[in-house]
């Protein structure tokens, strides 16, 4: 597994639960540990399952990129205090995106950060992506962790902390379910 400096807090470990109309034939569970460390969110998400019927984006020059989401992507949003939030598009090609939205899916824009850097390991039956992203939020943070998955058979499921009603949405308020001081 893929390691850190010791942390000042322990990681908050949670689950990620698929969308109820999109089911994931190739994995059992998707466990995130996530950490605030100054203005870090430190993210390690673990797939559990058939890997092999996972469709994970080929290794690729580590470079910001659009469009992530349409293929297999591990994803944070963070809100500070207001209506604006970020959102970090973590590719296992290690390829990232990072936005800054004004409001719900409003102003969007490209988030000025430095490059994020994405580590990965597997074996048969996990999948394992750690990164760090540097929120443009202060305050307490309020998180939505979520993942895309594509199958090999072209299938996609839709994971998240928590979904709201309805069709997925990552933006919904309802989704930024876990809150890091």
């Amino acid at each position: 597994m893929l390691s850190w400096a010791a942390p000042q807090v322990s990681p908050m470990l949670v689950q990620l639960c698929p969308h109820p109309e999109t089911p994931c034939a190739a994995l059992s569970a998707i466990a995130v540990e996530a950490e605030r460390e100054g203005p870090l969110l430190r993210l390690r998400y673990r797939a559990i399952g058939r890997i092999a019927d996972v469709l994970v984006p080929a290794p690729a020059y580590p470079e910001r990129a659009d469009e992530l989401w349409k293929h297999t992507c591990f994803e944070a949003f963070v809100r500070g205090g207001g209506e604006d939030y970020c959102e970090f598009n973590l590719s296992p090609s290690t390829r990232w995106a990072a936005y800054a939205f004004d409001g719900y899916r409003a102003g969007m824009r490209a988030l000025q950060i430095g490059a994020i850097t994405i580590e990965t390991e597997a074996d048969e039956d996990w999948y394992e992506l750690a990164a760090a992203v540097p929120p443009a939020e202060s305050g307490r943070w309020r998180v939505a962790l979520t993942a895309v998955i594509e199958e090999t058979n072209g299938a996609k499921s839709y994971w998240a902390l928590k979904h709201p009603p309805g069709n997925p949405d990552f933006h919904h308020v309802d989704g930024f379910a876990l809150e890091l001081a």
